[in-house]
């Protein structure tokens, strides 16, 4: 049985179609007298609006595409939560692309205007600034969550200070008297990866009796990292390592354990991220925690603001981390 239509609702309220058509349009002009008599008869017959015939009135989808390409890595399960409810609240419909091992950013562009999508927000810490960079240019809004900071930015960026993070995991483990120190990353080639390994390196250097090495796991997942830590303690471990990601300490503290090391009595660890499971008992582990819920509300009300002004100037806003003390480290020397 065919649900009420719009005429259903105007022949109810005794007014024209489109009246009610108005009354349902975003920044339409209607009386509140026209508007409370539309809006009861709605509610009376069950009627909701057709988004998509409304978008051919107001020429918006309000669809904005979100953009990933880590579904591997559990904190990212935590922020597609975050956006998409936030979007919803906003009145706005969440587009969930998977780019995973997509190499092209014009294939991602196509696939935007199919769609016609009114903006998009990349999720993402590894996807190269050329991905974001090709919406603007493609005239789409875009906004570059959990990106690569710059002082002078392409496209608008949220997010945090990487190398800064980098500098707090060293300062951590230097001041509970590490001397032999090591920064696991995730890819080489992600920019976050990349960042992280030379703040947390540059603050090292500071300090001449500290030795540091480094190495990569082929992704921010647990198997990755705990791959990349087997392949370490088949050498001789350092004291503790600055894992560029929660998801990879974990993988490399569930190696550890299996291969007979107590951390952190034997090894200890440091990650980032604070996703939940880093809280469990059972991981309990020290990392440094990003502000993911500040991060996707900024990006959302930024996101939302660039539909009305798409030519604003590009802008980068950070937020501060901070660490977060468990079980993973020896404690401070005082």
């Amino acid at each position: 049985m065919a649900g009420p239509t719009l005429k259903d609702v105007a022949e109810r309220a005794g007014v024209s179609r489109s009246a009610v058509s108005r009354t349902f349009t975003d920044g339409a002009s209607v009386s509140p007298k026209m508007r409370a008599k539309v809006e009861e008869a709605a509610r009376d017959l069950g009627y909701s609006p057709n988004a998509l015939a409304s978008s051919l009135t107001t020429g918006r989808t309000k669809l904005i595409g979100l953009i990933a390409n880590n579904f591997h890595n559990p904190l990212f399960l935590e922020v597609f939560d975050l956006f998409t409810r936030r979007l919803q609240d906003r009145g706005l419909r969440p587009l969930l692309v998977n780019l995973t091992d997509e190499t092209d950013p014009d294939n991602s562009v196509r696939m935007m205007r199919t769609y016609s999508v009114d903006g998009v927000v990349v999720a993402s810490s590894t996807l190269p600034p050329v991905f974001a960079k090709a919406f603007r240019d493609a005239g789409i809004p875009v906004v570059h969550s959990f990106g690569r900071f710059s002082t002078r930015p392409r496209v608008h960026v949220v997010g945090i200070d990487n190398e800064d993070c980098g500098r707090m995991a060293a300062q951590e483990l230097v001041s509970r008297g590490y001397k032999r120190v090591a920064f696991l990353g995730g890819p080489e080639s992600a920019t976050s990866t990349q960042d992280r390994l030379h703040g947390f390196g540059a603050e090292i250097a500071k300090h001449p009796g500290v030795e540091m090495t480094h190495s990569f796991a082929d992704g921010y997942t647990f198997g990755a990292g705990r791959s990349e830590m087997e392949r370490l303690i088949r050498k001789n471990p350092a004291e503790a390592y600055f894992c560029g990601d929660d998801v990879v300490a974990v993988g490399a503290l569930s190696a550890l354990e299996d291969s007979g090391f107590n951390v952190p009595e034997d090894v200890g660890l440091i990650g980032l991220n604070d996703m939940e499971m880093s809280g469990w008992e059972s991981i309990d582990l020290t990392t440094i925690r990003q502000p993911v819920e500040d991060i996707v509300d900024a990006s959302v009300s930024l996101v939302v603001s660039l539909l009305d002004a798409p030519d604003a100037r590009p802008k980068a806003r950070l937020f501060s981390c901070e660490v977060v003390e468990r079980g993973t480290l020896k404690p401070r020397i005082k």
